[in-house]
């Protein structure tokens, strides 16, 4: 018998009762490295990352640390096929390229080292998981799975996405420790100029780059719907 990959659930009463306890990623952990070493700080970081979009084709990522500065950005590839993104370092420089596959039955984004789309600079895929958990009411709580170039089976995602049920915050997990969490700023700034405002807090010993890159792919995946 084929398993389900839906699952009916109540809704939780508060978000403690939602998620089982976990651990926080510290200073004293292992490194998690996956596009790069220099941005790895052993203390929490914080960043703002304001997307505003100017067309369907078009759509920008600004990311700044906690006193407005700049410290990545994001920008379309126009008339790129498949749909494809670039994220640069402040100074420009293309750190890792994020590319939509739209040709596949769970509609994926592979994820390249700088501009490339050879397989050797191939660093890691982001998909929906199979099981998707379902409030009463019908609306979804958006779980991705995440999983590094070398892990070729896929048999368990290197690192988990989990959405909260309200969906204005969401955690990144790996295995059972957090490393990162992310959370929607709303304020009437972002109603005039048309931009969401985020919020992330990178955990020690955890590459803030990476993690700026999942916050892009899942923004895509919940603006769009992709199955």
């Amino acid at each position: 018998m084929t398993a389900p990959t839906e699952e009916e659930l109540p809704e939780p009463t508060s978000e403690a009762a939602a998620a089982p306890p976990a651990k926080i990623y510290r200073a004293e952990s292992d490194p998690i490295v996956v596009i790069g070493e220099k941005f790895i700080v052993p203390y929490p970081l914080e960043l703002n990352i304001q997307h505003t979009v100017f067309t369907v084709a078009e759509n920008y990522f600004d990311i700044t640390d906690d006193g407005g500065n700049p410290v990545f950005k994001v920008r379309d590839k126009l008339f790129s096929f498949p749909n494809r993104r670039v994220l640069f370092d402040a100074d420009g420089n293309p750190l890792v390229s994020l590319r939509k596959k739209i040709l596949t039955v769970h509609r994926r984004w592979k994820v390249f080292r700088g501009e490339s789309e050879k397989a050797s600079e191939f660093l890691f895929s982001v998909k929906k998981s199979s099981l998707v958990l379902r409030k009463t009411n019908t609306k979804t709580a958006t779980s991705l799975d995440v999983f590094l170039g070398s892990n070729t089976t896929e048999s368990q995602p290197d690192f988990r996405i989990k959405e909260n049920w309200g969906g204005s915050t969401c955690t990144v997990f790996h295995g059972d420790a957090i490393i990162a969490e992310m959370h929607r700023n709303h304020n009437l700034k972002s109603l005039v100029t048309n931009a969401d405002n985020y919020g992330i807090t990178a955990y020690p010993n955890v590459d803030y780059a990476f993690i700026v890159a999942l916050l892009v792919i899942l923004d895509d995946i919940k603006r769009n719907g992709d199955s």
